[in-house]
């Protein structure tokens, strides 16, 4: 019996301890959540998309930019916890509103390109994307992203991530010119979605040719020279479409496959030679395309003697003018004029094709 009493005792002691104990780290987790509030850390922790506002607790962004109807949500007589998650169940279940929402903070949101620069290379795309630069509701990617031709598999929640935040009303633009040729390209840009603008600056494919070669020659000066890698066979004089700089420009061909996914109106066609003789008039075309005000106009340009192309006057706050780097505008290597009479009958049927299909004479020939 004494026994019995001794252990009641002690257990019911423990059990007071424990108590105690309880309450001890209790109040110390506590005052330490206090003291970091009262400093302002809770400020800092991340907040959920739908709740970025006290004041606009069910806030959900779109990828246009505007806040969705109650509606649109078909929540507006569900309570805040229904209707929170009401919308993750959405999220969850639908991979087109996955693609439509934003990731959205205070200071704007990262949304997928609305228009893409799509080719072609040396025709004059970091131009054209410098230009449209200048404009307060344009926001672009600085590198090319590669994203459709290179890194797709990285998923498009890299490639949102990779986009600058814009506001309401602004439009998010990347270029990479490779995308014109690469074959898998329309397919994974439609997929992502149909109503993407697509811009194309098209130059003089013989032009184009022998830029694209100038290039690749300052990176490795022992490269052959521009006939042996154009020809077959010199004496027959069969052209090497399997060279990159030829095969780029047979734009009737690459257009042939961007056209089976996106009906022509959703392509812009801007003429490289146009864009610097009358980098204005080009530069109008463009953001009436886009839906912009046209903002970029004569003022903003004078052509550089030394280079041979338009630059930016200098910008306000600024000591100089902005042109394009040492890479563009590079003076071209001699090439026979019977090679490049050759490379121009080649061209020639290709050429008239693409003028058929954009509707438009560039005057190549």
């Amino acid at each position: 019996m004494g026994c019995s009493k001794w252990r009641a005792a002690l257990n019911f002691g423990h059990l007071k301890v424990q108590s105690k104990l309880s309450v001890f780290f209790t109040m110390i987790i506590l005052f330490t959540y206090l003291f970091y509030c009262l400093n302002g850390y809770c400020d800092s922790l991340p907040r959920p998309v739908f709740d970025q506002r006290s004041h606009f607790p069910n806030r959900i962004v779109l990828n246009d930019g505007h806040e969705a109807s109650p509606q649109q949500l078909g929540a507006h007589n569900a309570s805040q916890v229904s209707f929170v998650r009401e919308q993750l169940s959405d999220l969850s279940n639908s991979d087109a509103t996955s693609n439509n929402i934003s990731i959205a903070n205070n200071f704007g949101s990262k949304k997928f390109p609305q228009a893409i620069i799509i080719g072609v290379k040396k025709g004059g795309t970091r131009a054209l994307l410098e230009f449209l630069r200048i404009h307060p509701d344009v926001r672009a990617v600085g590198s090319e992203p590669h994203f459709f031709d290179r890194f797709y598999d990285k998923g498009l929640d890299w490639y949102r991530s990779l986009m600058p935040r814009t506001l309401e009303g602004q439009i998010t633009m990347e270029k990479t010119p490779s995308y014109f040729v690469t074959r898998e390209a329309p397919r994974r840009v439609l997929s992502m979605s149909r109503h993407t603008k697509l811009i194309v600056v098209v130059r003089d494919p013989v032009t184009r040719a022998v830029s694209d070669y100038t290039q690749t020659l300052s990176k490795s000066p022992g490269l052959p020279s521009f006939q042996n890698l154009a020809f077959r066979n010199a004496t027959t004089g069969l052209i090497d479409t399997s060279w990159s700089a030829v095969r780029i420009g047979i734009y009737a061909k690459h257009l042939e496959n961007w056209l089976r996914f996106f009906p022509l109106s959703s392509l812009l066609f801007v003429s490289g030679e146009r864009l610097v003789t009358d980098p204005a008039g080009e530069m109008g075309r463009v953001q009436d395309f886009l839906g912009l005000k046209r903002v970029v106009t004569n003022k903003h340009f004078y052509f550089n003697q030394t280079k041979g192309f338009p630059c930016l006057k200098k910008p306000e706050g600024s000591s100089r003018p902005r042109c394009l780097g040492k890479s563009k505008g590079r003076p071209h290597p001699r090439i026979p004029a019977e090679v490049l009479i050759r490379l121009r009958d080649f061209y020639r049927p290709f050429n008239l094709k693409f003028y058929q299909m954009t509707g438009h004479d560039f005057g190549w020939d």
